[in-house]
């Protein structure tokens, strides 16, 4: 028997296979498509959750900055802060991640350290998270080996010093006087200061002046000599006249004219915290005392001191704390000396303080001896005549003048941050650049990012 096969079966039969073949090739490219959608849609949000980490960090490097603005080094076990393995530690959660930040405190400086655990994508939740530990945080924490994504930065910091330029205001300042200048000097260096003082023969380049205001020609310099830098708020502008000489030392060596390039900047931005009252009760009233056959009008040791006026002779001879509640008034030969080892704090609620004639305040000590704050208001504060003044100001809402000069090369020593400056006669100012190392500081300032 003989069987014939038709064309027609044989043409079907490969038509069949191509369609297979057909289909197959359609379902491993749509497979392989989707694998591919599929691993690109984990890795973008590996990528959102990797970039999500970096606001927990920040939050808990902004958490540790402010621990360290309010609480000094040696106090930071406080608002939660827990001792661990040598440092100071704390979680935070935020939504359904974590951050776990550390203040190590061995170095010269606060180090922080920042680890944030952010849930991994298309995962089921990780439900020890919730759990808080029982001795406090660290950098590695078991209860997120799993489910959650890790990373982590070391943040440097250096101290925000208050003073760290010399002549600081928040609004306007006019140099107006004739031979009026600014430098500097380090009252704790000895190859830039004689016995702690400045001398003219060593004098340094660090004299910045800066404002707040970005007001057009908010900081006029006049025929000042400025060596340093001037500064700005946004937008603000200097006005300087045809003598004026704005520069470091090279600049002024060379007898250049005007603001040197790059000695301008428009970017001051800084905040004036208010002065508080240092205490309500408990305080001392000082009293007169001969004193190696000096008559003074008050003598103040260790402790808290009030008054309402404030004037005279005055000699302090520990750690002393003022607080004047009305005026202060030094003139003709008045004088505020402090005795070796000693250091006052005055705190100013009054309207004005006045230095008038010969009047000098701590002349032959150190600026960071001697600190004046002022309240809110405290809106005046003058320093005219020949008399001298080493210490450093804070009084935010006065407005400070500085007037006369030219008795010798120390009428100001020190650093100032008040509402407005205005300067008349011939005044030189000073500025101790110990009081940027070593002086008042409000906290700390990030200056490097180490992801670790």
């Amino acid at each position: 028997m003989h069987i014939q096969l038709h064309p027609r079966n044989q043409q079907q039969a490969n038509l069949l296979l191509v369609t297979l073949l057909t289909c197959l090739v359609i379902g491993f490219t749509l497979a392989s498509y989707l694998v591919l959608v599929s691993s690109q849609n984990l890795s973008v949000m590996r990528s959102l959750a990797w970039n999500s980490a970096i606001p927990v960090l920040e939050a808990g490097v902004e958490e540790a900055l402010t621990q360290l603005r309010h609480r000094e080094v040696s106090e930071l076990h406080s608002n939660g802060w827990t001792p661990v393995n040598g440092r100071y530690a704390k979680e935070l959660r935020i939504d359904d991640s974590h951050c776990h930040v550390a203040i190590e405190v061995s170095g010269p400086t606060p180090v922080i350290y920042s680890t944030a655990y952010v849930p991994v994508p298309l995962s089921p939740g990780v439900s020890a998270g919730m759990i808080q530990g029982q001795v406090g945080p660290s950098l590695e924490d078991s209860r997120f080996a799993s489910g959650y994504l890790k990373r982590s930065v070391r943040v440097q910091t250096i101290r925000n010093a208050v003073f760290a330029r010399g002549m600081v205001a928040r609004d306007t300042i006019n140099l107006n006087g004739n031979n009026v200048s600014t430098d500097s000097y380090h009252s704790m260096n000895a190859d830039r200061s004689t016995n702690g003082k400045y001398d003219p023969a060593k004098k340094g380049d660090k004299g910045d002046i800066a404002t707040n205001s970005g007001v057009i020609n908010s900081l006029n310099v006049g025929n000042a000599n400025i060596m340093g830098k001037v500064s700005t708020g946004k937008g603000g502008a200097v006005a300087i006249g045809p003598n004026g000489i704005v520069g470091d030392a090279a600049w002024h060596k060379n007898n250049s004219k005007g603001m040197q390039p790059g000695a301008f900047t428009d970017d001051m931005n800084a905040v004036f915290d208010p002065v508080e009252a240092p205490f309500e009760s408990g305080y001392s009233i000082p009293g007169s005392a001969t004193i190696g056959g000096v008559n003074y009008t008050y003598v103040l040791g260790d402790g808290e001191y009030q008054l309402s006026r404030f004037g005279g002779t005055v000699l302090i001879r520990g750690d002393a704390v003022l607080h004047v509640t009305d005026s202060i008034g030094f003139s003709g030969n008045d004088s505020l000396q402090i005795a070796p080892g000693g250091s006052l704090k005055v705190y100013m609620s009054g309207a004005s303080a006045s230095f008038a004639g010969n009047a000098t305040w701590n002349e032959n000590g150190s600026p960071l001896r001697l600190q004046y704050f002022g309240l809110p208001g405290n809106t005046s504060i003058a320093i005219s005549g020949n008399g001298a003044f080493s210490g450093a100001i804070y009084a935010p809402s006065a407005d400070l003048t500085l007037n006369g000069g030219g008795k010798d090369n120390y009428d100001f020593a020190g650093a100032s941050i008040s509402k407005t400056v205005k300067m008349n006669g011939k005044v030189q100012f000073h500025y101790d650049e110990a009081l940027g190392d070593y002086g008042l500081a409000s906290g700390y300032l990030p200056v490097s990012w180490d992801e670790i």
